[in-house]
């Protein structure tokens, strides 16, 4: 690999470690305020404004992630690469870094609130450990053949395999969340705006008892052979 691109990926690390320190504050922050003996569930109901505040926030941490990639790729293949990248370590500070200041969490295996985008996305915090080092290893491959040839990229079927796994894996954080609001209300009744209290109430009561493994792996793999199609092919392409 290239010096320069050993230098990027460098100061992208530095920036998403620096991302996932500032996102770790704000939740440290949070905790202090709504769950001073620990985290825990059921969630603690939160303020609409607090809770909008928190979705756009999440939505500005993507964008600025997106932008370090857009401004430091060399083609639109490794500005992607470069997201990716950004995001994986931003993601595995940000569990570092809560341990260092919180000791949460106990294990790899506690429960944690992933995401909030469109549903609340929950999972062992090993799972997106997992998929954090998946993108680190995707953007690695993608830098490591675009230093070989600017005419690498991602052909149709590996962006298949990429987009599928990670829909699949999406699932398995969302779906014990989801099959627990739809036991009780139907999708009519969720876009009812007279049950929103009601819906809300009763999303507050939610403790994840059931992760689908299988699912996660089935996405995780379908992940790691799209990587695997991509570096055989460039392999063959560069050598």
């Amino acid at each position: 690999m290239k010096k320069s691109t050993i230098r990027m990926l460098f100061w992208l690390t530095v920036f998403a470690i620096a991302m996932g320190y500032m996102e770790t504050a704000v939740v440290v922050y949070l905790r202090e305020m709504y769950y001073p003996g620990g985290f825990g569930f059921p969630l603690k109901p939160i303020g609409y404004s607090i809770a909008i505040t928190e979705i756009i926030r999440e939505a500005a941490t993507i964008i600025m992630l997106a932008g370090a990639g857009i401004l430091t790729g060399r083609t639109l293949t490794e500005k992607f690469g470069n997201f990716v990248y950004s995001f994986a370590i931003w993601d595995i500070f940000y569990y570092v870094f809560l341990n260092l200041l919180l000791h949460w969490p106990d294990s790899l295996l506690s429960w944690d609130l992933l995401f909030l985008i469109p549903v609340p996305w929950v999972g062992p915090v090993l799972c997106p450990v997992i998929n954090s080092l998946s993108m680190i290893l995707l953007a690695i491959v993608i830098s490591y053949f675009t230093d070989k040839s600017l005419m690498v990229k991602l052909k149709m079927k590996e962006w298949v395999m990429l987009i599928a796994g990670s829909v699949i894996v999406i699932i398995s954080y969302t779906l014990d969340y989801s099959s627990y609001i739809l036991h009780q209300f139907s999708l009519a009744e969720l876009l009812d705006v007279i049950k929103r209290d009601m819906i809300l109430s009763y999303a507050s009561e939610y403790i994840p008892h059931n992760f689908d493994w299988w699912i996660f792996v089935i996405g995780e793999l379908l992940i790691l052979s799209g990587i695997g199609v991509f570096a055989a092919r460039c392999w063959k392409v560069v050598r």
